[in-house]
């Protein structure tokens, strides 16, 4: 029972001493996810269109 209350008080500790990120700070990470998922997506489409047109130009085949 003494873990369970000492780690409750670990995590109470934590809570406390974290502080709130700016508004800046907020925007400029999510700026970030948001080209970071852009970029990945649009990989994705480029590799996707380029499996499509292989495919399409042997027929559905690969052989």
């Amino acid at each position: 029972m003494a873990f369970i209350e000492r780690k409750i008080s670990e995590m109470i500790q934590t809570l406390r001493l974290a502080k709130k990120t700016s508004r800046e700070d907020y925007t400029q990470h999510l700026r970030l996810v948001v080209l970071g998922m852009l970029t990945v997506g649009g990989l994705a489409f480029v590799i996707k269109l380029i499996a499509e047109y292989v495919t399409f130009g042997t027929g559905g085949r690969f052989g």
